[in-house]
């Protein structure tokens, strides 16, 4: 995951737009109930590494999503995968820390968003910091050149309403070589690194409503996911 856009009022359900940045290589699925040990946690599934970028429990509408970070690209080996912490955020909320064991592990932030606290965690490969968000409009990006996407497009996130015109928004963008745009796509030494998956997520206890798509910026191409 590069970019999460998430809206929070405090009481009313976060509303959120995920945009995930990955090699068009890596294989993943679409959303569903892929855990049998989180029987109720609903989230897009990474082939590779089998956890995902987010993962939104049915029966409390919590929604947690990991972006990577430049610190420490790299894991140790048989250190764990950042695609399992919002499994376990989703389950055990502020708690999570305490069910991983984080040494060795590539640098990331975890964002949990519940319907009345928003807390983000970075972690740069060696220490852990957890900052609570006030009410609004938030974007959240992986950091470096990609903290530009504020610049232009916070502005039109703010004003937005969702989930419509945020998904307007995201069909009207263009893959562009550019890690500050809201699409991306880059080409190096035959491998592309590009937008694969947007979903715009909107949950409360016992009720998810779901938008996705392989091909966000083609009009048309949104499926929807209704669950409760």
């Amino acid at each position: 995951m590069c970019t999460v856009v998430l809206r929070w009022s405090g009481g009313a359900p976060p509303q959120i737009l995920a945009l995930r940045d990955e090699l068009t290589s890596r294989e993943f699925d679409d959303p569903g109930r892929w855990w049998p040990e989180y029987a109720d946690v609903i989230g897009g599934r990474d082939r590779s590494a089998r956890g995902t970028w987010c993962a939104t429990r049915l029966s409390t509408g919590v929604t947690a999503l990991v972006l990577n970070r430049p610190q420490k690209r790299v894991a140790d080996d048989g250190a764990p995968s950042r695609g399992v912490l919002p499994l376990l955020a989703v389950c055990h909320e502020t708690d999570w820390p305490s069910h991983v064991r984080m040494l060795g592990m590539a640098s990331f932030t975890l964002v949990l968003a519940m319907p009345d606290r928003l807390t983000v965690w970075t972690f740069d490969g060696a220490q852990l910091q957890a900052t609570d968000r006030p009410p609004g409009t938030h974007m959240i990006t992986s950091g470096g050149a990609e903290d530009g996407k504020a610049d232009r497009y916070q502005n039109a996130l703010e004003r937005g309403a969702f989930p419509d015109d945020w998904r307007t928004l995201v069909e009207r963008s263009t893959p562009e070589d550019d890690p500050a745009a809201l699409v991306v796509q880059h080409e190096k030494d035959g491998v592309t690194f590009a937008t694969v998956f947007a979903q715009l997520v909107e949950a409360r206890p016992g009720q998810l409503a779901l938008q996705y798509s392989r091909s966000p910026w083609t009009s048309g191409q949104w499926q929807d996911l209704r669950l409760g």
